[in-house]
């Protein structure tokens, strides 16, 4: 085969890492005519093949094939099964059909929403199709938040669900969980009006509209969407934008239209929120992301790499979800610097890379926790002294305590297996192992035992608002 003796000849030609991650992953399709066609997974392959590895593949062809070789590049993914609890889906951007917004106000004024003597408009929902359940990872953290947004894209306005209410710290998905409704409702039901807006956004519209004087068009506009997406609530803080959007709400929840909110905070924390209004937000069901633990981290991670079509080892991927454990998004913000980095060093990716990288993209996450604070947390969480923690004791709480003390040393600091060993009594490495295993083991399937983990982690790094 043509392709497979061009890379016997590259794999002498570049350095280990750069062949793994760049070059393996390339896959003939064809040879006609003196034109080798390969597929690569992605975009991002073809740029970086042809920004830094051309010359060498010119050279290769040639003598494969002779003067005249082309090569050609099909972007396409690698069929391969992803790392996600749902297969990775790309949508087109959701659009909604014609709606009529009519015109209210007494002196003629056009509606700012419609073009001036027109009627019919195109509402544009404003939604990423990237933001689609399909990639999104579920785990312990978002399950609840996922499963709820779920039932509501089959029935929007007609669950218990009504207004679903998402609440947590940044990067935590509530974002992309709302707009995942969306882009399912707008698949299933092509007809209906989806609309996403920030708060901000709103806000800024609202003021607008009473300068203009068209508050009554800004409110029959709104008043036209049958799911109503609204990210970052807390920000509606003033009274006059609270009055008009009360109407809204009122409006859609009393003719069936799902209402979907995002909050950093519970409704019950909003601050300078009418009480009419804040009583409504808590209707339906609120439902308060955490931050992922380190299985979902780490599916986040491999999910991602497998939509960017990179290969990237294993230990990389479970530094990374050791090292940062604060949310989503400065996870995959690393991790896309990291293969960025890789990229223009023209270098492979490795573990060593990426301690530099998080060192200065995330350093602020090496905060004062240490082994002997982990162990404080475990011991105060069970109420047990240091010296129990530290015995030979069998018995089973003892023992847990003690495993989730070794479990959270080396998921949240990173301590090699021999050092935390050292720490916890003279454990060799392979106790330590295993108690790391015992408790990820544990916490898959035993509810209680996960929420003893979920929180001694939070005593230790708080969500940060």
């Amino acid at each position: 085969m043509i392709w497979g003796r061009c890379l016997t000849i590259i794999e002498n030609i570049v350095n280990p890492g750069a062949f793994e991650t760049w070059f393996k992953p390339i896959r003939p399709v064809s040879f006609e005519n003196g034109a080798l066609t390969v597929e690569v997974p992605s975009e991002f392959f073809r740029e970086y093949i042809e920004n830094y590895y051309l010359d060498v593949l010119k050279k290769v062809i040639k003598r494969e094939i002779g003067a005249d070789a082309r090569l050609i590049y099909k972007v396409r993914p690698v069929k391969v099964q992803p790392p996600l609890t749902y297969p990775a889906t790309h949508y087109n951007t959701p659009e909604n059909k014609p709606v009529t917004v009519p015109t209210y106000t007494q002196s003629g004024t056009p509606n700012p929403f419609v073009i001036p003597g027109v009627q019919r408009v195109k509402i544009n929902p404003q939604l990423n199709p990237n933001y689609c359940f399909g990639n999104l990872v579920k785990g312990e953290c978002n399950k609840m938040g996922i499963t709820a947004g779920e039932s509501i894209s089959v029935h929007p306005g007609k669950t218990s669900f009504n207004p679903l209410f998402l609440f947590g710290g940044p990067g935590l998905g509530k974002t992309h969980i709302a707009q995942a409704v969306g882009i399912a409702v707008k698949e299933k039901y092509p007809e209906l009006v989806v609309l996403y807006v920030p708060a901000s956004r709103f806000k800024t519209q609202y003021m607008d509209a009473i300068m203009n004087n068209r508050l009554t068009d800004f409110i029959a506009f709104y008043m036209k969407i049958d799911v109503l997406i609204v990210d970052d609530i807390q920000d509606m803080s003033s009274k006059g934008t609270q009055a008009a959007f009360f109407q809204i709400f009122n409006h859609l929840h009393q003719s069936g239209k799902q209402l979907i909110f995002t909050s950093d905070r519970p409704p019950v924390e909003l601050q300078n929120f009418e009480e009419r209004l804040l009583s409504r937000l808590k209707w339906g069901l609120s439902v308060e992301l955490q931050r992922p633990d380190f299985a979902t981290r780490l599916s986040m991670l491999k999910a991602r790499s497998f939509r960017e079509g990179v290969q990237v080892d294993e230990d990389v991927l479970i530094f990374l979800a050791t090292r940062i454990t604060s949310n989503f998004r400065e996870l995959e913000g690393a991790l896309i610097s990291l293969l960025a980095n890789a990229t223009f060093a023209h270098r492979g990716i490795t573990v060593e890379m990426a301690e530099k990288l998080t060192d200065k993209i995330v350093g602020e996450q090496k905060n004062d926790v240490t082994i002997d604070k982990v162990q404080k947390a475990v011991c105060q969480y069970f109420n047990i002294t240091r010296d129990t923690l530290l015995s030979k004791s069998r018995k089973r709480q003892i023992v847990q305590a003690r495993q989730i003390a070794m479990y959270m040393s080396r998921n949240l600091l990173n301590c090699s297996l021999s050092t935390i060993g050292s720490e916890i009594g003279g454990k060799d490495h392979a106790t330590v192992l295993h108690a790391c295993t015992t408790v990820q083991d544990l916490m898959s399937i035993d509810k209680t035992f996960r929420q003893y983990v979920t929180d001694i982690e939070k005593m230790l790094v708080p969500v940060r608002r």
